[in-house]
């Protein structure tokens, strides 16, 4: 930027003798202000340094004519004249001269380098213009405080942290891991140096232990500040029950069961029980540490197991409810029966008849998919699974009284066949034609001729 021009005051005449230079220099620097007009060729700019860092003023000519230049510092003394430094102060050096530029550093800078710089040129009628040195200081020391050490879940904490010694007010900035927030601020000033104190109010729960808070100040003359304290914060135990066996199953009757209960806290837990909740533990349930056993399930284990937890904080607990379900059951697959048909031969009065005789067919058990589903948890269904498996028995003993049956009826039918017809012989021939009974013995009783004329025919 710019620097503010003030015009000064003639000058005598414009280059007097060597010898009379200490007195120029003296009415120039007591001379009138002398309004300077738009032809104004000097130039400036403003200078904000840091404090122990190194300023650099420059006194620059637009247009030159090889009028002299110089440099004065706030209490008018000379620094450089063209070339030359009057002023014995080691710490301004001279960068660059030229007919058109005075330039010259000033290093180590300190608050009491702070005020208006002037360039001169001696020129008719002469002109100046300022320049303006502003000094940072930053924080001296960023320190947190924190309340209480160690804070208790659920309570609420203050901190404060103190931004010393700088120049301008620092600016505070608070942030718990990565989420800003706002505190409360208070400056206070010595001197030309300001000291600022920041309060922040925070109430801490167990998701904050080991989570950094962090104060940050915004400031010109430093970058990324920053300080920063852990939290610790002390809770109660948080626990869990998980279900070790069976894996994620149906606790059945007959069956194992394994819980194992964790727990996390601060301080960690030291003290772990298992309790039966309404009621009193069974005898048959082992528990060994964090873990409890059942060997042998039964109904009358049903009830809600609580896991116990304490520390210096206080006690929580985790609870697991228990349902024992009835044992799985077996299904046989569905049974079918066939239709046999049987032809039996037989004769009758010499006539082949062809005898059917043929089972019944049984009615077939036809079990839907609902039925044959396992239904683990229902009585209703243990029952029809009972219903079907009498079904089925019955079933096969009808079958085999039915099959025994028919091998009699065809054992029967055999010998009967065996046995039924009709017989034709010739032993009374002859007697057909006998007056009485004894002459029809005699005539069927004949001779020897009539012995060779018997025959039997069997059909």
């Amino acid at each position: 930027m710019a620097g503010r021009a003030q015009p000064s005051g003639p000058a005598g005449s414009g280059g007097g003798a060597p010898g009379l230079l200490p007195l120029l220099l003296l009415l120039l620097s007591a001379a009138a202000i002398i309004p300077r007009g738009d032809g104004q060729n000097l130039v400036t700019e403003d200078v904000t340094v840091v404090e122990g860092d190194v300023a650099t003023i420059s006194c620059r000519v637009k247009n030159s004519d090889d009028s002299v230049i110089q440099l004065l510092n706030p209490n008018r003394q000379t620094i450089y004249f063209r070339d030359f430094r009057p002023l014995k102060d080691s710490r301004f050096q001279l960068v660059n001269f030229s007919n058109s530029e005075l330039r010259v550093s000033l290093t180590n800078v300190s608050i009491s380098d702070e005020g208006r710089y002037f360039c001169q040129l001696y020129t008719d009628p002469p002109q100046e213009i300022y320049t303006t040195i502003t000094v940072l200081v930053p924080p001296r020391n960023l320190v947190i405080d924190i309340q209480k050490e160690t804070a208790v879940e659920g309570e609420e904490i203050e901190l404060n942290c103190t931004a010393m010694a700088s120049r301008p007010a620092t600016t505070i900035r608070w942030f718990k891991g990565n989420k800003e927030l706002t505190g409360k601020s208070e400056v206070e000033q010595w001197s030309d140096m300001y000291t600022v104190t920041s309060q922040l109010l925070l109430k801490v729960g167990r998701e904050d232990d080991g989570v950094p808070v962090i104060c940050l100040v915004d400031h010109p003359a430093v970058k990324d500040l920053q300080t920063q304290r852990y939290l610790e914060v002390m809770y109660k135990p948080q626990v869990r029950v998980s279900q070790n066996y069976p894996l994620q199953g149906l606790t059945r009757e007959g069956e194992p069961l394994e819980l194992t209960c964790t727990a996390f806290g601060k301080p960690q837990p030291t003290d772990m029980r298992w309790l039966r909740v309404d009621d009193e533990m069974p005898q048959h349930v082992v528990v060994s540490g964090s873990n409890l056993l059942i060997s042998n399930l039964n109904k009358t284990d049903n009830g809600t197991y609580r896991c116990e937890a304490s520390n210096a904080v206080g006690k929580s607990h985790a609870d697991y409810m228990l349902f024992v379900y009835d044992p799985p059951t077996t299904i046989p697959p569905p049974t079918t029966t066939t239709t046999t048909t049987t032809t039996i031969p037989t004769t009758i009065t010499g006539t082949p008849v062809p005898l059917t005789a043929s089972t019944e067919a049984l009615p077939t058990v036809q079990l839907s998919n609902a039925s044959l589903a396992f239904q683990p948890d229902s009585r209703a269904g243990e029952e029809g699974a009972i219903r079907s498996v009498d079904h089925a028995v019955v079933g096969g003993v009808v079958a085999v009284v039915v099959f025994a049956m028919l091998c009699l009826l065809i054992i029967l039918g055999r010998y009967f066949a065996r046995h039924k017809g009709t017989y034709f012989t010739h032993e009374a021939k002859g007697a057909d034609d006998a007056a009485d009974a004894d002459t029809a013995i005699i005539n069927a009783e004949g001779g020897q001729n009539n012995s060779e004329e018997k025959k039997e025919y069997f059909i």
